[in-house]
């Protein structure tokens, strides 16, 4: 049952873990830049996700995988300077931790001082145990991410729903233990059926937060370049569009050249 929204000055893993407790949905989305993270943050979002997503949304790579440790803190950085409220989540990258532990770490420690981020995210469950651990024992604070893995697509070879047979569902679930006794302070999970995912929340007392995973969770996270229509190839199911950036941005640029083509801008009054 929920209660009254409480105000919070500040989100921190704690207001996160009351929120759940408290019932309060739970708001997140992506930011990778000072001007984009300056409107979310200001617009009262929960978490800002500084997501490995820049490499599609910023960078125009295919996956995620490109992007590199450096541009991760790059932007981080940027996101950090705009950021009073929100909490920043930070995406380890591709190859800055798996399969060896003290990378995993040596990578955390980097993007938590040199960018200011609040915190990492990681993909995986019992393969990554290691890492995780590693990481908690520098008092870093993890997110997991379990179901569709995007630094893993080219083993899974697709981007469709995951966990949707009973082995592979069983492993979600015991893997989403794991990571709450490993000490992660939430959890997405992306693409699976609302089902399970209504399952991991309630099985947890950490914060479990959806991308295409029905409304049972504790929260929901989108891009924010998707929601706000500014891509306008992707479809996904669980995509709502809140605006159509994409037309009226054209729309704009378009009328921009216009009244420069024609010598309408700039007028007497827009000159000195």
């Amino acid at each position: 049952m929920s209660t009254a929204k409480k105000s919070y000055k500040k989100i921190t893993t704690k207001s996160l873990t009351d929120m759940k407790n408290n019932g309060e949905k739970i708001a997140m989305l992506t930011a990778y830049d000072y001007t984009m993270a300056k409107i979310v943050d200001n617009a009262g979002i929960d978490i800002i996700l500084v997501g490995d997503s820049a490499s599609n949304v910023m960078a125009g790579h295919e996956t995620t995988l490109p992007i590199t440790l450096d541009q991760m803190i790059y932007h981080a950085s940027s996101v950090v300077r705009a950021t009073s409220r929100s909490l920043v989540v930070v995406d380890l990258p591709f190859g800055s931790y798996q399969g060896n532990s003290k990378s995993a770490l040596d990578s955390a420690i980097r993007i938590m001082k040199e960018s200011g981020g609040h915190s990492v995210k990681l993909e995986g469950g019992s393969e990554i145990a290691e890492s995780i651990s590693r990481i908690l024992t520098a008092g870093i604070p993890v997110m997991g991410h379990l179901g569709l893995t995007p630094q893993s697509i080219y083993k899974f070879g697709t981007f469709t729903v995951r966990a949707k047979e009973e082995e592979e569902a069983k492993k979600l679930l015991e893997d989403a233990k794991l990571l709450e006794d490993l000490g992660c302070f939430a959890l997405v999970l992306e693409k699976i059926p609302a089902k399970l995912a209504k399952k991991v929340a309630e099985s947890l007392s950490i914060p479990v937060i959806g991308i295409g995973a029905g409304n049972d969770v504790d929260g929901q996270v989108l891009v924010t370049h998707d929601m706000l229509g500014m891509t306008h190839e992707f479809h996904p199911r669980f995509l709502r569009r809140y605006l159509d950036l994409y037309s009226e941005m054209t729309g704009a640029f378009e009328g921009y050249i216009s009244d420069v083509k024609s010598r309408d801008f700039p007028n007497e009054n827009e000159q000195y």
